[in-house]
């Protein structure tokens, strides 16, 4: 699933006011941290993520191990902070970060 430039620009758009959901700290990508990765992008299919790690080659390699771990779209990135997309097949309108800014 590619997304097209006009599909990013909305994407970046909704998620300007987002807050980061997940943060990636020191222990990296652990169990626990794909498990919380998975709820969100099921609950809010756009989400925030930041990767705390100083070195931007690590940052960029963490970022893109979870978008493939997640199945996920990297939407931006902007420093330590990458969006990122994954459409529900069921999105609860309460929550979907999505359906909430149409």
């Amino acid at each position: 699933m590619s997304l097209s430039p006009e599909q990013r620009r909305e994407y970046r758009a909704i998620a300007h006011n987002l807050k980061p959901v997940i943060i990636v700290g020191d222990k990296g990508l652990s169990e626990g941290l794909q498990d919380e990765l998975d709820r969100a992008l099921n609950d809010h299919e756009l989400i925030k993520i930041k990767v705390a790690s100083q070195d931007r080659e690590a940052r960029q390699e963490a970022i893109e191990a979870l978008c493939k771990s997640a199945k996920a779209e990297l939407v931006q990135t902007i420093g330590k902070i990458a969006v990122i997309l994954r459409r529900s097949k069921k999105p609860n309108p309460k929550l979907s970060n999505l359906l909430r800014n149409k």
